[in-house]
C-alpha cells in the first residue's frame, strides 16, 4: 500500500505558490530545470511593452532608434526613393 501524503501547511502553501509565480520549470538533455520566470510587464515581454507604448522622444532619449517608426513624411520620400544612399537626389 502507497504511504499517505500529508497536507501542507498554509506557509508551506504560500512559498510553493511564489516559488511557481518566481520559477518555471523546462527541460534540458532530459531532466527538468528550474529557472527564473522572464520579466513582464501587465504580461507582456519588457521589449513588445516599450515598442507598444513608448514615445518617440523616450526611445531617442535611451537610444532605440531601432524601435522608433519613421514619420509619414519621411516615408513618402522613402517610397519614392528620394532619400537613397543619404543623397537626396530629388532636390536640385
Amino acid at each position: 500500500m502507497a504511504k499517505q501524503q500529508k497536507k501542507l501547511t498554509p506557509a508551506q502553501k504560500a512559498a510553493k505558490k511564489k516559488r511557481q509565480q518566481e520559477y518555471m520549470t523546462i527541460f534540458v538533455n532530459g531532466m527538468q530545470k528550474r529557472v527564473k520566470r522572464p520579466v513582464t510587464i501587465d504580461g507582456m515581454d519588457v521589449d513588445e511593452f516599450i515598442r507598444r507604448n513608448a514615445d518617440p522622444i523616450w526611445l531617442h532619449q535611451n537610444e532605440m532608434w531601432e524601435n522608433m517608426d519613421l514619420p509619414e513624411d519621411e516615408e513618402l520620400f522613402a517610397s519614392e526613393g528620394l532619400f537613397e544612399d543619404g543623397i537626396n537626389e530629388g532636390w536640385t
